[in-house]
């Protein structure tokens, strides 16, 4: 029996011993090795997108699912661009992939990344630490641009470069909502993901995704609906499964949120309520 437990926990040893290799996100492209052939994990606790030119789909298999990417290669790479967007909060992490031939060497171990707000908010937050002065933005300044540079902070930037504005707080959102008026002439899918409110105004975040093989310029005249203000984050779309084929349109309304600013939903050549 000793000699079976012995033997039994000198088995487990190399699964006890595998590391994880930790990567910060940090705005610099991330280098990510792999083996030929050989399946690598990695771990991003967040749900995924993954960008991957579009010449590289047959070299280079992704899948994601449930805040894990799992990458592999048939043949040598050489500095291949990864996009990986977290659809949660709009974070963009770009991966430089490099495939070589295992030569006998052992499986290269699971990557985490860790994103640079999770990282920096905690190494920032000391028990000490004096409280930051936040930058306030001038009380004469617009209400729409105030909850559009809001918005596209809490998608884009990191926690500890979002600024405190007073008056602006989340707001509900309706779940579900067709959005198939908005953009009607474009092959796009948009999905509204968050909303914030500031007095009788609110302004909603909605994902733009192309789902064509061509790339789209961005117009806000292309918006339908009634909106005090329309901003998208970036002017184009690069084709569907791309590392740009996504991007979000900030969309500012008063007295009322996105549901009901939208165009009615045609039926069979008549307008139907929403």
């Amino acid at each position: 029996m000793k000699r079976l437990i012995g033997a039994l926990f000198v088995a487990l040893l190399p699964l006890a011993a595998q590391s994880i290799e930790t990567l910060r996100w940090e705005r610099l492209p991330l280098p990510v090795t792999l083996h030929v052939g050989e399946e690598r994990v990695i771990f991003t606790d967040r749900e995924m997108k993954v960008g991957v030119p579009a010449n590289l789909k047959e070299r280079l298999r992704v899948q994601s699912a449930n805040g894990a990417v799992y990458l592999r290669t048939p043949m040598p790479l050489q500095n291949v661009r990864v996009q990986l967007h977290d659809l949660e909060r709009g974070t963009l992490v770009m991966l430089d992939v490099t495939a070589i031939e295992p030569d006998g060497a052992s499986a290269l171990p699971p990557l985490k990344i860790v994103i640079e707000s999770e990282a920096e908010t905690q190494k920032t937050k000391t028990p000490n630490a004096p409280t930051p002065v936040i930058a306030r933005e001038p009380k004469d300044l617009p209400v729409p641009i105030l909850l559009t540079r809001h918005a596209s902070q809490n998608l884009y930037a990191p926690l500890r470069a979002i600024e405190t504005v007073p008056g602006i707080s989340r707001a509900a959102m309706r779940t579900g909502l067709d959005l198939s008026t908005l953009l009607p002439a474009l092959p796009v899918a948009c999905r509204a993901v968050a909303a914030w409110k500031m007095g009788d105004m609110s302004v909603t975040a909605v994902l733009i995704r192309n789902t064509s093989a061509r790339t789209i310029e961005l117009d806000p005249l292309q918006l339908q609906g009634d909106y005090v203000a329309a901003t998208f984050q970036h002017l184009h779309l690069g084709q569907k499964g791309g590392a740009d084929d996504t991007t979000v349109v900030y969309l500012v309304t008063r007295g009322r949120g996105l549901a009901d600013s939208l165009l009615p939903i045609s039926v069979g050549g008549t307008a139907r309520e929403k």
